[in-house]
């Protein structure tokens, strides 16, 4: 199993990057995690990349807009392309659907809805899901496959939840919007990386990536102020950084 980063800015668009838009990719399939601002840009550079899935944390848009350009570029495209399993929580997407009318995607898109404690397989992946607290319904994953597990977790407050989802896991992609402590105002709804590397150390994780920075986060007081509580590999969501699990 391999995660791609395409992006990792909280909020909006930071210094270039995208929002969130992670690949995940094992035995030639390829899952992209939360199309936010800029993933469908930077999906088409380069060779490009054929999906084969999109799994959608929950509906701020930093982290599902760009589902809309990716699901128009295949609906027009010249040769006929079968619709994009697409799975995520009732109603999360209803907004970036509706963006265009409903014949205008027709065809391009297949919705399955998700719903916390569901286990089930998409292409060669076992991913079980879990709630997590965010002001909008938010879940998050752990997807394994070949005995390796990565947990992502989308955008969330400290929690047990999250510890228990990531028990043992090879990967902990997880939300560090800022680097020591949550404003007031956002306490419980977002995480620090000094929360995520308490979560990383008790949940017995073995490598943590620092996601959802804001653009105005330093890294490397985010990574110092992780490395404070977790004593594995620490690494933060740029874009282009590839992690084989």
């Amino acid at each position: 199993m391999r995660l791609k980063v395409i992006g990792g800015s909280g909020g909006y668009p930071g210094l270039g990057r995208p929002c969130s838009g992670y690949l995940v990719e094992a035995d030639g399939f390829v899952l992209l995690i939360d199309p936010g601002y800029g993933v469908a840009t930077a999906l088409t550079l380069g060779d490009g990349v054929t999906l084969d899935a999109v799994l959608v944390s929950h509906a701020h848009p930093d982290h599902c807009a760009d589902l809309n350009p990716i699901l128009r570029a295949r609906a027009w495209a010249d040769r006929p392309m079968p619709p994009l399993p697409i799975l995520g929580l009732p109603g999360a997407l209803d907004a970036v659907l509706a963006l265009d009318r409903p014949e205008v995607l027709a065809g391009s898109y297949m919705l399955s809805m998700l719903q916390p404690g569901s286990e089930l397989f998409i292409g060669p992946f076992e991913v079980l899901t879990a709630q997590l607290p965010h002001p909008r319904p938010n879940l998050g994953f752990r997807i394994s496959v070949g005995g390796r597990s990565l947990v992502y977790s989308g955008d969330c407050g400290p929690s047990d939840e999250l510890i228990n989802l990531a028990a043992g896991a090879d990967l902990l992609p997880a939300e560090a919007s800022y680097a020591g402590a949550v404003p007031p105002e956002l306490v419980g709804s977002l995480s620090s990386a000094a929360d995520v590397g308490r979560e990383a150390a008790a949940g017995g994780v073995e490598r943590l990536v620092l996601t959802h920075l804001m653009p105005n986060t330093n890294e490397a007081e985010a990574v110092a102020a992780a490395a404070r509580f977790f004593a594995g590999s620490i690494a933060v969501a740029r874009p282009g950084l590839v992690v084989d699990v």
